[in-house]
């Protein structure tokens, strides 16, 4: 199996660092969910609200580097231009996307799905990740800052798993090579 280096930054970018963060998700969710006082001892807080803000910080961070390799490492191959005489498209995935009306919506809709909202995905994860940080154990206490923070988790989660959803169909149509 051969693999070029567009290929493979194509891999990282939604292999590695985007199903990281989807696969962490679930974890962080539990954390954040399980934050209350009649679940969990003074003790049992201390030590789940540490492992929990290192890994919200460690998923924002998992969340930008999917957003920023694939703006710009994986994205500027992807919108390359043709030569002006070109007629082989395959080599320039947006073009052969708008090129036939059955796939101009993948790039109308799920490319601007992710070159747009997708940057949901790292600041939502951003906003959670610091208010875990600000109030820490006070979290357990605080239902409403924790239902909010929650929201913002899964607000995260869900704009990066449609992104991923719409990079991998996209990517079966028309491959960055």
């Amino acid at each position: 199996m051969e693999i070029t280096n567009r290929e493979l930054w194509t891999v990282i970018h939604g292999m590695a660092f985007g199903a990281l963060f989807l696969l962490a998700f679930g974890g962080g969710l539990a954390g954040l969910y399980s934050l209350r006082p009649a679940w969990v001892t003074a003790e049992g807080l201390r030590e789940r609200m540490l492992r929990l803000k290192v890994g919200m910080w460690l998923m924002a961070l998992v969340a930008w580097a999917t957003v920023l390799s694939g703006t710009y490492i994986v994205y500027p191959w992807y919108r390359a231009a043709p030569p002006e005489a070109s007629t082989e498209l395959g080599a320039y995935p947006r073009s052969l996307l708008l090129s036939s009306g059955t796939t101009k919506l993948w790039h109308e809709f799920g490319m601007e799905w992710k070159e747009h909202v997708g940057w949901i995905a790292p600041i939502a994860a951003t906003v959670a990740a610091a208010v875990v940080m600000m109030y820490g154990e006070r979290l357990a206490s605080l239902p409403i800052i924790r239902r909010a923070v929650i929201w913002f988790f899964v607000a995260a989660f869900a704009t990066a798993g449609i992104a991923g959803l719409f990079g991998a169909l996209i990517n079966k149509v028309a491959p960055v090579r």
